[in-house]
């Protein structure tokens, strides 16, 4: 996030940057989240209190890194999951990974070996 103070407010696109999605899937989020709700100022402008910035963290953790259903993730926070879970801090950049280093060439290695062999074998 920007170097706003950590009470201050978001607008959804300084939110949706944030957590690396488009603005409409925020937008849907409060519709299925009822919990969400946002102060809507004249225009429509939605403008997110540090609590709702802790929500929006906590289900975008839900659906993108603990795999859970939209309904899935409702029901959890819903049932009081969202008490035993803190909010996660805001995602990291993702380190570049070169296709080199997204492989472990030992492992690959092996199992060609076991491989290798096992044909041989037969």
């Amino acid at each position: 996030m920007s170097e706003k103070s950590a009470d201050a407010f978001r607008n959804i696109g300084e939110m949706a940057e944030a957590l690396g999605v488009r603005t409409h899937i925020l937008r849907y989020w409060e519709e299925q989240f009822p919990m969400l709700k946002p102060l809507t100022r004249a225009g429509g402008r939605r403008l997110y209190r540090p609590e709702d910035v802790a929500l929006l963290q906590t289900i975008h953790r839900l659906l993108y890194q603990e795999g859970y259903t939209v309904k899935g993730a409702r029901r959890f926070l819903t049932e009081g999951g969202a008490k035993e879970v803190p909010p996660a801090p805001a995602p990291a950049p993702a380190p570049i990974q070169t296709p080199a280093a997204a492989f472990d060439f030992t492992a690959l290695q092996a199992v060609r070996d076991r491989l290798a062999s096992a044909l041989a074998a037969a």
